[in-house]
């Protein structure tokens, strides 16, 4: 490899780093912090304690998320922890001068949705939030990651955080793929094959006709579990599917800025003699609907095969043996049948409108299942106003469904949207750790097809059946 050959992730990294320490991590100067309120209070009180300002204040972005209820959002917050969280993060914004989208505001949502839907990610720049799975903006050629509550404090305060460059990891997956398979199978394929564990230390690219044809919806999906995997973060180089989604957003850029900028986008690639230090190659053939059956992102399969032998697994028996003790599961059992309590559909990994769309296509003409309590989560109140004026509410509501307010909801357990102990989920989102939806939630993660398909017939369903 000559000197000057670079992968994408080294030119974004190397354009960005305003000091080298000797044997030490780079100094990372960002250009967007999002900000929501449950990891920002702590670090706001943190300059506070020393008399800093927030340096770039033009840069940061808060909007209110993961403790939002997803009704009756114009009533006081019930939660006292939640509603003091909220409230902080208000007067933070105001008192720094940030830009603050709080509960009922138009702009309002899940923070890795409103970002790219308002133009604020674009490619080539630096992004972090305390929130692991800021990995989602990566689809648009940036590079971002999740930091902790005091790595906040200090991009809040200087604009730039100390982190170690992590290694480079290329997956590749080439085919097409067949009817019925979205990007969150292709997510939590990878996920299966290289497990929680496997791209720990890495930033991945992902490459490949299969990436090169998903909408910039089905990448974030995609960057957006990178994290479950380990990796530090993930991204997709931008290309015309990405320029087309960004142009007219509010707030990119326009007229001349944008040709500029433009001419800049076009050279965020990796060159063609660069080198990773790790690389996996992939059949698009080889992937179907994907579901979980364990208490890890990694310990999924295709929705048509069994529960694995843990003799044939990656994961030690013990913990193999506790993973489907608590999901009351069992080797060798089938995964198509499994009964199903409740539906989530959302979160910032499938709270986008084509996973709505996709939903919908399933459950069009047909009725919920008596006994699925299901919670259909719109990622924003863009996604909520396209969710109306596409006609999926009509369909949401003849097959018995309601819709909810924007928010995190049952994603993670820190809002009202619980999954009872026992009880068993189909969710969209991205993690299925034990008690992640509720003490004692089980959870099994799949597409919005495959949740459709669980919604209407009240079991674990291949939706190409139903497609």
């Amino acid at each position: 490899m000559s000197n000057t050959s670079k992968t994408l992730f080294d030119k974004v990294w190397d354009s960005h780093v305003v000091r080298k320490i000797e044997d030490g991590p780079d100094v990372l100067f960002i250009d967007r912090h999002f900000i929501h309120e449950v990891t920002s209070p702590v670090a706001f009180r943190g300059l506070e304690s020393r008399g800093l300002k927030v340096m770039y204040a033009e840069k940061t972005f808060a909007t209110a998320d993961h403790n939002t209820p997803t009704i009756n959002q114009h009533l006081p917050v019930q939660d006292p922890l939640s509603a003091n969280q909220l409230k902080a993060l208000e007067m933070n914004s105001a008192k720094y001068g940030i830009s603050h989208w709080g509960l009922n505001n138009p702009k309002n949502g899940i923070v890795h949705v409103v970002g790219p839907e308002n133009g604020i990610t674009l490619p080539g720049i630096t992004i972090v939030c305390g929130d692991s799975h800021t990995s989602t903006h990566g689809a648009f050629g940036a590079i971002a990651f999740g930091i902790g509550t005091s790595e906040v404090e200090m991009v809040l305060a200087s604009q730039c955080i100390m982190q170690p460059k992590p290694k480079k990891m290329r997956i590749s997956v080439n085919g097409k793929l067949g009817k019925g398979i979205t990007a969150k199978d292709v997510a939590l394929y990878i996920i299966s094959k290289l497990t929680a564990a496997g791209a720990t230390g890495y930033f991945v690219e992902y490459a490949g006709e299969v990436f090169e044809n998903l909408s910039m919806e089905g990448r974030m999906t995609v960057c957006n579990m990178s994290i479950e995997m380990g990796a530090r973060g993930g991204m997709v180089a931008p290309d015309e599917t990405t320029f087309a989604y960004l142009k007219g957003k509010d707030k990119a850029p326009k007229n001349e800025k944008w040709d500029n900028l433009l001419l800049y986008w076009k050279t965020l690639k990796t060159d063609a003699d660069a080198i990773f230090d790790k690389e996996y190659h992939f059949d698009a053939a080889d992937i179907e609907p994907m579901i979980t059956f364990g208490t890890n992102p990694g310990m999924g399969l295709g929705i048509s095969k069994h529960i694995p032998v843990s003799n044939d697994t990656l994961s030690g028996n013990a913990s193999y043996e506790k993973s489907l003790n608590y999901m009351g599961f069992h080797e060798k059992d089938a995964m198509l049948g499994k009964k199903v309590d409740y539906v989530f559909i959302g979160s910032c990994t499938n709270g986008r409108i084509e996973d709505f769309r996709a939903f919908a296509s399933i459950i069009k003409g047909r009725k919920k299942a008596d006994h699925v309590t299901a919670w259909i989560v719109p990622g924003s109140h863009i996604v909520e106003q396209q969710i109306k004026e596409e006609g999926i509410l009509d369909i949401l509501t003849e097959a018995g469904f309601q819709l909810r307010q924007p928010g995190c909801s049952a994603c993670l357990a820190m809002n009202d949207d619980k999954i009872p102990a026992g009880k068993y989920a189909v969710s969209t989102s991205n993690r299925n750790f034990e008690g992640r939806q509720g003490p004692g939630a089980r959870t099994m993660l799949a597409s919005p097809l495959v949740a459709a398909a669980a919604a209407v017939t009240g079991v674990v369903t291949d939706p190409r059946d139903l497609l």
